[in-house]
């Protein structure tokens, strides 16, 4: 069973594996008790493992955090063999001023407003927990994995994976 960890060196890990990674599925709950999920760009993240995310205020997944505050975000990245699943709870910001100061051009594709559009509004995401799955993406560690599987019936033991805690009292 992995093990949670809350060191630093665990945090910052997953940060550095999720900043490249330009898009998260969101999950939240609908009124019907449903997971709903969507891709969503992060317009920040803070070292703290806050992420910042915009969005249209009056959208569905506004009215699901204001119910049910619980969120997961998840982040892969194939190519780099790269996963992360962060937990957390998400409220609605309505602040002008931090809109200003995260907004970057290429989001009036989808603000077309922008930032201080009555619309426009942040979705602040304070992570609770999250689990990471690192691997090696080279060829030769996959072959080795496959020849070890062929030939020991033993899965190899390539990459890392952990629990990794953000706030004290919750585990990852």
């Amino acid at each position: 069973m992995v093990e949670t960890r809350s060191d630093a060196e665990a945090r910052k890990k997953v940060l550095d594996l999720i900043k490249d990674i330009q898009v998260a599925m969101m999950v939240t709950m609908d009124d019907e008790g449903r997971f709903r999920s969507r891709p969503m760009q992060a317009a920040a993240c803070d070292p703290d493992a806050v992420l910042w995310f915009f969005t249209l205020a009056g959208s569905p997944k506004t009215d699901e955090v204001k119910e049910d505050e619980r969120v997961l975000l998840a982040y892969a990245d194939p190519s780099s063999q790269a996963y992360v699943s962060i937990h957390g709870s998400a409220e609605v910001v309505r602040d002008p001023a931090k809109q200003k100061a995260l907004w970057t051009e290429p989001m009036r594709a989808w603000f077309p407003g922008g930032p201080e559009h009555p619309e426009v509004a942040l979705l602040k995401v304070t992570s609770s927990g999250a689990e990471y799955w690192d691997a090696p993406s080279s060829t030769l560690v996959h072959a080795y994995g496959w020849i070890k599987a062929v030939t020991t019936g033993e899965r190899p033991t390539v990459g890392e994976n952990d629990k990794v805690a953000f706030s004290a009292g919750h585990a990852g």
